[in-house]
């Protein structure tokens, strides 16, 4: 057996034992949210569903608004994909394309931004949001996500790959720089756009904490918040916890596997590893 295809099995069997480790505890809990809460607590524990029904679902839906709360993680973080991904490829393109004095600096800065903690940042942009009257909103929600160097990162990285010759043609023939970033270089960093446009939506569709600051109102809720409320309703119900957090990421692995080709069609792009 050569090395290379000993390295193959290797790399294949590594990559096997981490979809094992993330698929088992995914089963796990969408094997309990069909369980009642009699087998659950049965020892030992078992896979088998003796009693399977969906009453752990109807509890959760019954207990909240729960159609609401998925249009409003929609619509929150359809817009901060939208923003993050127009306001990161700009930024990107500037610093790729644009030669001006500090470029480097300023983008190591930005870099740097990746190491600050998003808690650090919560009070000053609670206090700035409550002073403008936009708690409560999508906005409030959508705003603070949209900064975002990892996605300044990706685009930077796909448009240094972009010939320089195509600028300089495009700027010979007059056209300015916000032209040639609309018209020459975001047809070509599709990819790129997929890519940050599928992560950015996870992130605001996952987030928490932040929207559990700004959203005081039951019908404002995104999805996370308003299933962490509808909990507390039932305690501590093993099979309610998990068919509320299978209805939480239902959407999202629906989404990666109509677009998991993107997603890495966009990584190998930019040449992250």
């Amino acid at each position: 057996m050569s090395r290379t295809s000993l390295f193959n099995r290797v790399c294949t069997g590594v990559l096997i034992a981490f979809a094992l480790v993330w698929l088992i505890p995914l089963a796990w809990a969408v094997d309990t949210a069909f369980k009642s809460e009699t087998e659950i607590t049965a020892h030992p524990s078992s896979w088998a569903v003796h009693d399977f029904g969906f009453g752990a679902f109807r509890q959760v839906v019954d207990a909240g608004d729960i159609g609401r709360w998925y249009a409003n993680s929609l619509v929150a973080s359809t817009l901060t994909m939208l923003l993050t991904v127009f306001f990161g490829s700009l930024a990107g393109f500037g610093l790729s394309q644009v030669r001006f004095r500090g470029r480097a600096g300023l983008f190591w800065f930005l870099m740097a931004g990746i190491m600050i903690p998003p808690q650090v940042l919560m009070i000053p942009q609670f206090l700035e949001f409550e002073k403008t009257g936009l708690l409560n909103t999508y906005w409030s929600v959508a705003l603070p996500q949209v900064p975002n160097a990892i996605a300044v990162f990706v685009f930077k990285q796909f448009f240094d790959g972009i010939p320089r010759e195509l600028v300089d043609a495009a700027r010979a023939d007059g056209a300015s720089w916000l032209r040639v970033y609309w018209q020459v270089f975001m047809p070509l960093c599709r990819p790129a756009v997929s890519a940050v446009a599928i992560f950015s939506f996870v992130w605001a569709w996952n987030n928490f904490l932040w929207p559990l600051l700004v959203l005081t109102s039951t019908r404002m809720m995104t999805i996370p918040v308003g299933l962490a409320t509808t909990q507390s309703s039932y305690g501590i119900r093993y099979a309610e916890l998990m068919a509320s957090s299978v209805l939480g990421g239902l959407p999202l692995i629906v989404l990666f596997l109509f677009f998991q080709r993107r997603i890495v069609e966009g990584i190998a792009g930019t040449g992250l590893k």
